[in-house]
């Protein structure tokens, strides 16, 4: 993308109502524009963080085993009724009626929905087990709504529902969830830590929260730190298998929100050096609920005796639109954002600091072309802005590499490169800095 006919509007100054970095971020470097208060169109730059998540998560859920449907935002009433749920929720579900009368909400969470897609073409046992994922808008009327998209009105999450016949097969379930997105978070560059979590409004007995720590999170957390730094199952794990030793081996060491803190099993458990008080954001919730939505809504299935029982369920939770805060949150500096490779806007910018001078030109065009034929996403900057300028912006938006092509770096047969992580920069020939790029 060539940035003179990109549209990136980016702020100089730190908006009045901002009161945390990734907010403040998402604002100056024009990710989201708030249309009212917690709701927020995605800009270009911002929609492009979106999809690269959205395309980890998808391909993670693939992987274990979950199928995409694509179920409304807008829900009937009555199946929350049938459900109990409809008048349990409160005031942050928005409520609707229609032209005809007939009572809608925009929906906070799917159970109900998927519940009534199951119990219409699922009967038997052997259709069994089934996890359906949808990634959909929601809508929860926060009284509220603050911290930009960490707390906002309306949000972009990617919602799973398990259905098994007894409560064996839902813990297997659970447990391909809890892989699942122990994977999700690493490919996304955090170190998400499982804690034991209320169910909240979900309702069940089995829950975790998947928590990645920074300083402005919204709850405070306790854990073992030899947890924190536990590497990911991998990408080789075999979803069909045995996955309850890894959940074992993660559930073992002491892990908590604060509503679910023991301070006396803390100290027990955890010795005084590796205790960990921190403050952390959640990312993901996972829960089993059992029977909860089967029995009200009469979702049953006949078993290998004959007989019609209610199935078991669980509903997985990742905050896709929430996600872009949060890794912003726990991965910026004073000049900017600074994204991981696999989520990041653009890999590299390529800085044209005298756009219009032949040769200058002709180097950075080189570097673009190698660059986009190698699939490195690459922003090209040949604006006639000034290098500081320019180096300030792609500080801002977190570009992970920048490749500096200038007049006086070319008569001497380099160009600068620029890890946005670290800081560190090295002067290298234009074909070695593309081959370190993988684009050469």
């Amino acid at each position: 993308m060539r940035l003179s006919h990109y549209f990136l509007p980016v702020m100089k100054d730190t908006p009045a109502e901002a009161q945390i970095a990734s907010h403040r971020l998402m604002l100056r470097a024009g990710l989201v524009k708030q249309q009212s208060a917690g709701i927020y169109t995605w800009l270009p730059l911002g929609l492009r963080v979106l999809k690269k998540i959205e395309t980890i998560v998808r391909e993670e859920q693939d992987r274990s085993g979950a199928i995409e449907i694509l179920m409304p935002t807008m829900q009937a009433a009555d199946l929350w009724r049938e459900s109990g749920r409809y008048e349990d929720y409160g005031a942050e579900m928005l409520r609707i009626v229609d032209r005809h009368e007939r009572d809608l909400l925009f929906g906070p969470t799917a159970e109900e929905v998927v519940t009534d897609v199951l119990r219409t073409f699922v009967k038997s046992y052997r259709d069994l087990p089934l996890n359906l994922y949808n990634i959909q808008w929601k809508f929860r009327d926060e009284i509220r709504p603050r911290f930009g998209v960490m707390r906002g009105r309306e949000f972009l999450m990617k919602d799973a529902y398990s259905f098994d016949v007894d409560q064996a097969g839902a813990q297997r379930a659970y447990n391909r969830m809890f892989v699942a997105y122990l994977n999700t978070f690493a490919r996304l560059g955090l170190k998400a830590i499982p804690m034991q979590a209320d169910p909240g409004p979900i309702g069940g007995d089995l829950s975790h929260e998947f928590i990645i720590l920074a300083e402005t999170g919204e709850s405070q957390v306790f854990c073992d730190r030899d947890l924190v730094d536990l590497p990911p199952p991998g990408r080789d794990i075999d979803f069909a298998g045995d996955l309850q030793p890894i959940v074992d081996q993660r559930t073992a060491y002491y892990a908590a929100t604060e509503e679910k803190h023991d301070a006396g099993e803390f100290e027990r458990r955890v010795p005084e050096k590796r205790r960990l008080s921190a403050r952390g954001i959640e990312v993901g919730h996972i829960f089993y609920f059992g029977e909860k939505y089967s029995k009200p809504m009469n979702a049953t299935v006949t078993g290998p005796d004959g007989q019609a029982r209610p199935i078991h369920g669980g509903s997985y939770g990742i905050g896709v639109s929430r996600l872009v805060g949060a890794v912003i949150e726990a991965s910026h500096d004073e000049a900017g954002i600074i994204w991981p490779e696999a989520i990041a806007p653009f890999q590299v910018a390529v800085l044209n600091l005298k756009a219009g001078d032949a040769t200058t030109d002709a180097a950075a065009e080189t570097a673009y072309t190698a660059l986009t034929r190698a699939g490195r996403d690459p922003l090209y900057d040949d604006t006639d802005a000034r290098p500081g300028a320019k180096f300030s912006t792609m500080d801002l938006i977190g570009v992970p590499w920048q490749l500096i092509i200038g007049p006086k770096g070319l008569e001497k047969g380099v160009v600068e490169l620029k890890e946005r992580r670290t800081g560190a920069r090295e002067e290298l020939s234009l074909e070695a800095a593309l081959t370190k790029l993988g684009a050469a």
